[in-house]
């Protein structure tokens, strides 16, 4: 608890743990706020807590999950990611060295990123009172005039596109929570998406939105866009990337990948003319090899995403009803 009290312990933990770890020139500013250079544009901001159990998981932990899941919600609204903020919520008793694991790997996500922790917080909750660490980071980022993405652009005839397979995230968390072991180890596929969204941009293909299909998967988040537009989608099935160890997985738990989490993929609407410039335009990226054109948007005045099964039947992709996999972000 000394360690939250705000005095000398506190300030020792800052300067050889976290400066030393994150530190760059804003950080090294040793202020409560960060004076910062803003380019030209538009401001965006977001912000996400995380308090993923457990910790650890194959293929990335909180730590980078933090920066990589704020850094996202910027990108996918057209904007340049330029600064995070963190706040760490530590429980009484947590291991220094989990600590500075965590830690490390914001460090390594931020600077593979280009995007630094520019200022930050902690505090100390008594033994009991927390799970380990949550820690909230803020993103900041601009966006020039006309260039950013809305989820209610959405047009009749345009194309639905993930950049890869989904669903490795959630099952990855949930394999690890739950002690399962598969033939095929299955990791998280938790990724800054911003280079991947640049060169998107780059192609010139009329993206209408974008989004990443984090807590509620593919299927959450095509709601929302359909609800937001006032369309119809229809997805196929058989287009639908899932590899096999995740199918296999969701088969053994009862689970629908479709609504299973992913930190790694982006889901984007495109004009119909512009989809294959744009899946191109993915695949040669290394994080959209996988990319696919899942579906196709319609009019419909109920907004219903609906999806034509491998048998040639038609079912309703309903919203995420409950909470199937929780504590995974």
């Amino acid at each position: 608890m000394t360690h939250g009290s705000g005095g000398r312990a506190t300030a020792q933990l800052i300067e050889e743990l976290f400066v030393r770890r994150l530190g760059n020139a804003y950080l090294g500013q040793g202020n409560d706020a960060a004076v910062l250079p803003m380019p030209p544009g538009r401001l965006v901001m977001s912000t996400d807590a995380h308090v993923v159990s457990p910790l650890f998981f194959p293929g990335g932990d909180i730590g980078c999950l933090a920066v990589h899941g704020t850094i996202n919600d910027l990108a996918v609204v057209g904007a340049t990611p330029l600064y995070l903020a963190a706040s760490f919520v530590l429980e009484e008793g947590f291991p220094l060295s989990d600590l500075a694991r965590i830690v490390e790997s914001m460090a390594a996500a931020a600077s593979a990123a280009g995007v630094p922790v520019v200022t930050g917080d902690t505090k100390v909750v008594e033994k009991g009172s927390g799970d380990g660490v949550y820690i909230t980071t803020t993103g900041v980022g601009v966006v020039t005039e006309g260039d950013e993405w809305s989820g209610d652009r959405a047009r009749p005839a345009d194309r639905i596109i993930v950049s890869g397979s989904i669903g490795e995230h959630g099952m990855a968390i949930m394999a690890q929570r739950e002690n399962l072991g598969f033939a095929a180890a299955i990791a998280s596929d938790t990724a800054a998406l911003h280079g991947l969204i640049a060169a998107m941009r780059a192609s010139g293909a009329a993206i209408r939105v974008l989004r990443d299909p984090t807590r509620g998967g593919v299927a959450t988040t095509l709601n929302e866009i359909a609800c937001q537009s006032g369309v119809g989608m229809m997805l196929q099935e058989s287009a639908l990337p899932v590899r096999p160890e995740v199918a296999a997985a969701c088969e053994f738990l009862g689970l629908d990948p479709l609504y299973v989490a992913n930190e790694g993929k982006v889901v984007a609407i495109v004009a119909p003319e512009d989809a294959e410039r744009l899946l191109a335009a993915m695949r040669a990226h290394p994080l959209g090899r996988q990319a696919a054109v899942i579906g196709s948007v319609h009019q419909d005045a109920h907004s219903f995403v609906q999806m034509t099964t491998a048998f040639g039947g038609r079912r309703i992709v309903d919203w995420l009803t409950g909470e199937q996999l929780p504590r995974i972000c």
